[in-house]
């Protein structure tokens, strides 16, 4: 079976925010697709700074090292060795600049090499989401310090939502806990998922029962992208809101 993909993307300054500290991309090569939702943090435009690097140097070195005879668990290891490296990066500049000294970001990223399936990582809270028959599912785990504590069975799923830690990260783009890289996942594709990277400017405020009843209502990727970000501002978003939408598409 041949698949292709529909892709949407919008990112919006919100209601509340004077610069944008969201940075999304998509890059399409001949043979492969990257796209990345990153949410920067920090003082002034440091995590405007931040966001901006790590689009630009995950989609970079991943058409560097990608080849296109490596099986799935080498790509994983491409993939995170990529994300390290723009770590090391964003690391880099704050010790050098002390305007830029506590920058960071969170990265959520979606690689397809075309024909096969879609891999999936993501540091900090912002999220991946798969869409496929009516359901939807978290893809990724968010590195907040509420999340940990869910794991660690001190709340449960549910407290962790409104938990005053929900949007502490102990884990993102800028930070020595990124060590090795993130878990990568292997999503084998079938014709009609679609797939959603956000920052937490839309999922912290839209539940996965709203974010499944928005997308599944619509035809065109684009005008899905640019419909959540409106949602989450009129859910009351206080942040900046930036989605990617892919839907998978058979072309036999």
């Amino acid at each position: 079976m041949a698949f292709a993909l529909n892709i949407g993307k919008c990112s919006l300054l919100g209601n509340y925010r004077d610069n944008n500290e969201d940075s999304i991309e998509v890059k399409q090569f001949p043979d492969l697709v990257v796209t990345v939702v990153a949410d920067g943090m920090g003082g002034q435009a440091a995590g405007e700074i931040a966001s901006k690097r790590a689009i630009e140097i995950i989609p970079r070195e991943l058409r560097k090292n990608l080849a296109s005879n490596l099986n799935a668990d080498a790509v994983k290891a491409v993939i995170r060795k990529a994300i390290v490296t723009a770590n090391e990066e964003i690391m880099a500049m704050g010790a050098l600049d002390k305007d830029m000294k506590n920058m960071g970001t969170t990265v959520v990223m979606a690689v397809w090499r075309k024909g096969g399936e879609l891999f999936v990582a993501g540091v900090g809270d912002s999220r991946a989401y798969l869409v496929r028959e009516g359901a939807i599912q978290q893809l990724t785990v968010d590195h907040s310090l509420a999340q940990a504590l869910v794991e660690a069975k001190t709340i449960s799923a549910e407290e962790a939502k409104s938990h005053r830690f929900k949007n502490v990260l102990w884990k993102y783009l800028g930070s020595k806990e990124v060590g090795e890289g993130p878990e990568v996942i292997v999503i084998p594709l079938q014709a009609g998922d679609r797939f959603l990277m956000c920052s937490d400017g839309l999922s912290g405020v839209v539940n996965d029962e709203g974010l499944l009843g928005f997308i599944k209502d619509q035809t065109d990727m684009q005008q899905c992208a640019e419909g959540l970000g409106q949602f989450a501002l009129d859910s009351g978003s206080r942040d900046n809101v930036s989605t990617i939408m892919l839907e998978v598409v058979d072309t036999a």
